[in-house]
């Protein structure tokens, strides 16, 4: 398929989802759109994070401090702006932490930018409990001004699909290319005249945009909000686990992954959070193993090649159990003697 027939379906593919979910409110339960409602949330976490994360191959843990700030800052000003100031401002707010932390940390790579970046969120956690308890006497924030809850569904299908349509964009752009460079070799990119240094400062702002207007999307649904449940570490790690398992390098990869970590939150989480635990380093584990591209690399072929796989895995181990193995090996030492003395 022709790079346009590639955007036209993409477009397509969205579109129908797009519809699908606008259209599920009027018809699901309200435990269903609650669950829609989470998956829109990581497919936006997710979507955005693959964007700069996968292209670039830096794995950040920072998306919890981003998701943070978005949320403190509707705890903080939406009872004085209006819902749609107060979503720009936190998406704002947010890119500005990322300007500062990209500056701080971007010049490193693998384990130790994602310790950094990990560590710089917990920083900003202790910091605001800090300020909360030290200068505004506070533990947390009462949400007293909270919207409608369909606003807040159509509010995070709108960022849901402003996520998606943005990868689907940057990745046919100059920056998107840039990105693609930096995570190919970044040194290469260099020296073909990428400012590799600014690009990765921007797409990692992109990202950090997008997880805090989610976050400030979000707060409203727990009415009350303090620093250990906004800055949450698990909404960090459960969106790069959503992105690594449906597919880093893939557009679909994080849509599809999300809905199916949000039924599994939602139906083993509450009565079973080990079994849901579990079900994630189980889903991790296969990923890396045997389907390194993610759910998104899926393919006919793919079912054809795990069956001969194991059917081999089969043979052997039935040859292996009857001792026919061992018959073979001896067989053959004994052609390999004959054969030497003739």
């Amino acid at each position: 398929m022709s790079s346009r027939q590639l955007l036209i379906r993409d477009l397509l593919v969205l579109l129908a989802f797009a519809g699908w979910a606008l259209a599920l409110p009027a018809y699901a339960s309200d435990f269903v759109t609650a669950m829609a409602l989470t998956c829109l949330m990581y497919v936006a976490l997710s979507s955005s994070w693959g964007l700069f994360c996968g292209s670039t191959r830096y794995l950040s843990l920072a998306t919890s401090a981003f998701f943070g700030v978005g949320a403190y800052t509707t705890a903080l000003l939406l009872a004085d702006l209006g819902w749609v100031q107060t979503i720009a401002l936190g998406a704002g707010l947010a890119m500005l932490v990322a300007l500062v932390m990209g500056a701080a940390v971007l010049h490193l790579r693998g384990t130790y930018f994602a310790v950094l970046t990990f560590g710089m969120t917990e920083l900003i956690m202790h910091a605001v409990t800090y300020f909360e308890k030290k200068v505004t006497g506070t533990v947390g924030r009462v949400l007293t001004v909270v919207p409608d809850n369909h606003v807040i569904y159509l509010t995070v299908l709108a960022l849901a699909v402003l996520a998606v349509v943005v990868s689907i964009v940057v990745r046919r752009t100059r920056f998107g290319l840039a990105l693609m460079g930096i995570g190919a070799d970044e040194q290469r990119a260099q020296t073909l005249g990428v400012n590799t240094r600014l690009v990765k400062i921007a797409g990692f702002a992109l990202t950090a945009g997008f997880a805090g207007a989610v976050g400030a999307a979000m707060a409203v649904r727990w009415t009350y909000i303090d620093p250990h449940t906004v800055f949450n570490p698990f909404i960090g790690f459960q969106t790069v686990l959503i992105t690594l398992i449906g597919g880093v390098m893939t557009l679909w990869g994080p849509l599809l992954a999300a809905i199916i970590f949000s039924v599994l939150a939602e139906s083993l989480r509450l009565q079973f959070p080990q079994i849901y635990l579990m079900s994630l380093g189980l889903l991790l584990i296969l990923s890396v193993l045997y389907l390194p591209g993610g759910l998104a690399s899926l393919r006919w072929e793919t079912f054809k090649a795990w069956w001969y796989d194991t059917r081999d895995w089969a043979k052997d181990l039935k040859r292996e159990i009857t001792g026919q193995k061992e018959r073979d090996k001896q067989r053959l030492k004994r052609r390999e003697k004959e054969s030497y003395f003739v």
